[in-house]
């Protein structure tokens, strides 16, 4: 059988500096509830972690670099980039979405789901993970002049580039396409029906992930996706699909709000006081520009909102760690007291 060219994947010899001795290399192309697939070498196998790994709760995603040994994964090669969300649901814990990423496309239909809102927390997230993130607007073929929705766009990207496309008519997906080049890996994110897994199949030239029809009420698509892949592209580079996502709540970005905001951090740098909150200051660059209309108040209402959940979140990650170490140190006690009474 033929050996699978890992190179096509983004192996490179820094990885292979990090691989353990005796351990097999490969890439997790899926998830599934009780393990993973993973594309080796001589092949893509099912696998899972040992139990070792699995008390330590180790975090795997589609996209990881793994070592694999004796059928199981061993080791997690460092990640270079990743996606991270707060978990959807009442628990605070991080969900990587994706790992190793040079490319995030922010993929948003052109129609009811085009909400600027929406792309701005995408690309906070995107800065944050290390990836560079690039816009895809689907479903042009809707629109005869799709040009107001950009500049909406526009108004928020800071310079990230655009891509208006129609996976139906073939309308700049080649100039897209040219974005995955060959050990280069991308991957899509959005909410569900804007058109991912189409593209996915516009790029692989057959019907590899599912899709469902339109709604009548919207026209918008349906949920067809329900677990992350990785896909290898004909001619080179890699796509992951993701399922449409519901929530993408904060974990971490500090730095990805400066990046996804530097509008407004350009101004806030020019503000009498160094502390200024931009709420009713004397000096205030960032009120002067709202008043002047060269920055809308939404713009700075999204930015105030994204801090005030990102301190949040920081408050419950420290409450989680404060809850684990009581536990760890509950454990120890535990025991030390078993040892004691078994020298007596």
């Amino acid at each position: 059988m033929p050996r699978f060219d890992l190179r096509k994947l983004g192996w490179s010899a820094d990885l292979a500096d990090t691989l353990p001795l005796g351990l097999e290399p490969g890439r997790v192309i899926a998830a599934h509830r009780g393990g993973y697939d993973v594309q080796t070498a001589a092949g893509a196998v099912r696998t899972r972690l040992p139990g070792r790994l699995l008390r330590a709760c180790t975090d795997v995603a589609v996209g990881d670099w793994v070592a694999l040994g004796d059928g199981l994964v061993r080791v997690v090669l460092p990640r270079r980039t990743a996606i991270v969300r707060q978990a959807a649901g009442t628990t605070t814990r991080p969900q990587t979405l994706a790992a190793n990423v040079d490319l995030a496309l922010v993929v948003s239909s052109l129609g009811p789901d085009l909400e600027p809102r929406r792309i701005e927390r995408y690309l906070v997230v995107v800065w944050e993970s290390g990836a560079t993130p690039e816009i895809v607007l689907t479903k042009a073929d809707r629109l005869d002049d799709p040009s107001a929705h950009v500049r909406m766009v526009e108004a928020v990207a800071n310079g990230v580039p655009i891509h208006v496309v129609s996976a139906l008519s073939g309308h700049g997906c080649e100039r897209l396409r040219r974005r995955l080049e060959r050990g280069r890996t991308a991957v899509l994110l959005g909410s569900s029906g804007v058109g991912k897994s189409t593209l996915v199949n516009r790029f692989v030239g057959r019907e590899l992930m599912p899709t469902r029809e339109t709604r009548t009420d919207d026209d918008e698509g349906r949920h067809a996706t329900t677990r992350r892949e990785l896909v290898v592209l004909p001619g080179g580079g890699a796509l992951i699909d993701t399922p449409g996502l519901r929530e993408l709540q904060l974990w971490d970005g500090d730095s990805g709000i400066d990046a996804a905001f530097a509008d407004l951090e350009r101004l806030a740098g020019a503000c009498r006081f160094r502390d200024c909150s931009h709420t009713r200051e004397p000096g205030c660059s960032v009120l002067a520009a709202i008043d002047s209309g060269e920055l809308p108040l939404e713009r700075l209402s999204s930015w105030r909102k994204l801090q005030r959940e990102l301190h949040a979140t920081a408050i419950r990650q420290d409450a989680r760690l404060c809850r684990e170490e009581a536990r760890r140190w509950g454990r120890l006690v535990r025991e030390a007291g078993t040892r004691s009474r078994r020298r007596r």
